[in-house]
Parts: C-alpha cells; sequence; structure tokens
C-alpha cells in the first residue's frame, strides 16, 4: 500500500470549538448549516441516549473488511470520531467489543459507520457512542487495502478530515471544519428564538405567522383569501 493512501495529520476542528458546538442538538446545527450536512437516517445510533461530537477521521474500506480501520484505530488521537465509509454493506459486521473497547481506552470521542456493527447489547452497556447503519453477527474480513483521513461519503453527505461530527438520537450531521465555529452565534440564537416560539405556543399563541403568505405563494390561496 502506498503511503499517500494514510493521511493522519490534517487540520481538525479546536477541542473549544468542539466543546462549544457540542452543547446544540444536531437538528439546531443542520438548521443554521442552510439544512443540509445531515446523514441519511440509515445511520442511527445503537442506543437513543448515545451522544458523540469530535473532528472526522475518516476511513474508506472495502465491504465487510476492516483492516483499515484497525489502523485508524492506532492512528487517530483522542476526542476524533472514527467516520467509516462502509460502503452501506450490512452483510458482515465491521467492528464489535474488542474494537470499541480499544477505541475507548484511547480517548476517542466513538464511530460513526456507513456498515454494520455487532455486540450491540454490549456496546451499549459499555455506554460507547456508535452509530451505525444496521448490525450483523457476521464477522469480517482483515484482508483488503483501504484509505485513511481523505475525504469519504458517508450517509449520502461528503466528510473530510477535521470536518466537525455531531449525533444523537436524531442522526449525524457533518459540518465542514471551517465553518462551524462562525454557526455558533446562528445556533444560539436558534436556540433562543425556539425557546421564545414553544414558549408563546404554550401561552395559546399557536398560529404560524407565516402560514398563509406561504400558503398565497405556493397557489394553495389566492391573494385575499386565507384559512
Amino acid at each position: 500500500m502506498s503511503s499517500s493512501d494514510i493521511v493522519n495529520d490534517f487540520p481538525r476542528v479546536p477541542a473549544q470549538v468542539v466543546a462549544q458546538a457540542a452543547r446544540f442538538q444536531p437538528a439546531i446545527l443542520a438548521d443554521v448549516a442552510g439544512r443540509r450536512g445531515a446523514m441519511h437516517g440509515r445511520i442511527r445510533p445503537l442506543h437513543p441516549s448515545m451522544k458523540l461530537a469530535g473532528p472526522a477521521f475518516t476511513v474508506e474500506v472495502r465491504p465487510g473488511d476492516n483492516l483499515m480501520i484497525h489502523a485508524a484505530i492506532s492512528l487517530a488521537r483522542p476526542g476524533d470520531v472514527l467516520v467509516i465509509d462502509g460502503k452501506g454493506d450490512l452483510t458482515s459486521a465491521l467492528m464489535g467489543t474488542i474494537m470499541m473497547t480499544a477505541c475507548k481506552q484511547l480517548g476517542l470521542a466513538g464511530v460513526v459507520m456507513d456498515g454494520a456493527a455487532r455486540d450491540s447489547l454490549e456496546i451499549v452497556e459499555m455506554d460507547y457512542p456508535v452509530f451505525a447503519a444496521g448490525t450483523n453477527p457476521n464477522g469480517p474480513t482483515k484482508n483488503i487495502g483501504g484509505r485513511i483521513g481523505h475525504p469519504v461519503t458517508v450517509g449520502g453527505v461528503t466528510v473530510h478530515p477535521g470536518d466537525f461530527i455531531i449525533g444523537d438520537n436524531d442522526g449525524v450531521v457533518v459540518v465542514e471544519r471551517d465553518r462551524i465555529e462562525g454557526l455558533l452565534p446562528a445556533a444560539d440564537k436558534k436556540v433562543k428564538d425556539e425557546a421564545a416560539r414553544i414558549a408563546a405556543i404554550k401561552t395559546g399563541d399557536t398560529a404560524a405567522k407565516w402560514l398563509v403568505p406561504a400558503l398565497r405563494a405556493a397557489g394553495v390561496l389566492k391573494e385575499g383569501e386565507t384559512l
């Protein structure tokens, strides 16, 4: 394998930015990022309580082979999130308890993979955040090369090494490394605006002010008509 297939020295979202961004729900960050960056809903946490946030350490593997994931575990830094392009294959697991225990011991922030996990109940008991496209008891092979630290596509979203990754029970959102810090003020404003709107709804102000104009713009209502 050419050494160019493995890149482990790349810019990452700074730890202080990760800590600030991790306060927000992935849904909030996806909204302020232009309603984009959310991975396909097939990428789900193994348990609803699982959350993760950190810079992406990207891995590309051939379906059903985890050789490069083992290499990635040995190269990733504490706080990194392994983001694995497993091509959506669910015919065998790419990772299980042994590898997840190593990830946790090394201080990696979690795993996101477009592929299958196994030993899911044990991983849940470990309280280690793993987001996967599914589960399968079948084990992987360890025979085929891949790439580390290159752009990958996971859940339909392009992920560059060092991009910001955040996940909760809604799913996983990716924000470009150089954009995430600049989005934080907008995220903070959105949280406050939504809290104010919810409070108003609870006092009886349930009407959406934007609805009738939007219906007119869509041609559902004619000018002058209302609901």
